[in-house]
């Protein structure tokens, strides 16, 4: 008794930080989280700035209106006529035709992660688990397993191939984003379909998929523009060529893969156009990226908030 009497008093006799210290600690953590926040702000925006300002500087000079209305024609890796027409097309092909894929097969994934997990059971965690592990797969794997794939069927580089490979690229990162839009709308509205005699699957597709439906299609988009700047998925699957294809079993070129022959060359004249594809690219992802914003907020308005 002696000894927790003489502890308690030492406690009490101790020194507290005072109102004024504590006031004092309290906004030197608030104006150094305030100045952290700010130099990550400088730094996110700065970073886009000089990606997008190297872009248009050594890039702008070469983009014509050639580059985007024909073909490479002869002598066009030794800087002279033609333009990526092909590679814009190809990449326009590929990415749409591998989000179409991946739709079909995400959207009825995405609806089962919901029903699962509604009925509490431990087939929805384990099935999230193995799309993260997918989304976490770096794209030259998949692009691997697809030419290992290839050689399994004898199927030779084309646009299916590439369209198959992006579309399990895709998969993952459609499905967990249409995941997380699905998980937002509230249980009670599941509820109140269900009061009304609506089984879990109509309620799914006729109350469910109404609500999410603008989340959903800014998923597709983001799907579409991760598909579409690929280039290690396509490297050994789709190919590249310099004519527009014109079959599912005929190679097809990207903008990425463009970009990535044209820098590797030593002729100054082909790199500039290097840059001008790669401006390209970037044009495609911006109106990817305003279109998807522009979408939610547009079919926003007829959604419960």
């Amino acid at each position: 008794m002696t000894r927790l009497y003489r502890r308690q008093s030492g406690m009490s006799g101790r020194r507290r930080p005072g109102p004024a210290m504590m006031g004092f600690r309290r906004r030197a953590e608030e104006r150094f989280f305030k100045a952290l926040m700010i130099v990550s702000t400088g730094i996110v925006m700065g970073s886009l700035l000089l990606i997008v300002g190297t872009i248009i500087v050594k890039g702008l000079p070469a983009l014509n209106l050639d580059m985007i209305t024909k073909t490479p024609q002869g002598g066009f890796y030794l800087g002279k006529e033609g333009g990526i027409l092909n590679a814009i097309l190809g990449s326009l092909y590929l990415a749409g035709g591998a989000t179409l894929l991946a739709l079909v097969l995400s959207l009825p994934l995405a609806l089962f992660l919901d029903l699962e997990a509604r009925t509490r059971t431990g087939a929805a965690a384990r099935l999230r688990f193995a799309l993260d592990v997918l989304w976490g797969i770096p794209s030259i794997v998949y692009g691997a397993f697809g030419f290992v794939l290839m050689a399994l069927v004898g199927l030779r580089t084309s646009l299916l191939a590439g369209i198959i490979v992006v579309a399990l690229l895709e998969l993952p990162i459609m499905t967990r984003a249409m995941d997380e839009v699905l998980r937002l709308v509230p249980d009670s509205l599941k509820d109140a379909s269900a009061s009304l005699g609506a089984t879990r699957l109509e309620t799914s597709l006729r109350v469910v998929l109404r609500q999410c439906l603008p989340g959903l299609l800014t998923a597709v988009l983001i799907a579409f523009g991760r598909g579409v700047g690929d280039a290690a998925s396509v490297l050994f699957t789709a190919g590249f060529t310099d004519n527009l294809p014109t079959s599912l079993f005929q190679p097809a070129a990207t903008l990425p893969l463009a970009i990535f022959f044209q820098l590797g060359t030593p002729f100054p004249e082909v790199r500039a156009r290097a840059y001008a594809s790669a401006a390209v690219l970037t044009l495609v992802i911006l109106i990817v990226s305003l279109a998807a914003r522009w979408l939610s907020r547009k079919l926003g308005k007829h959604t419960l908030s």
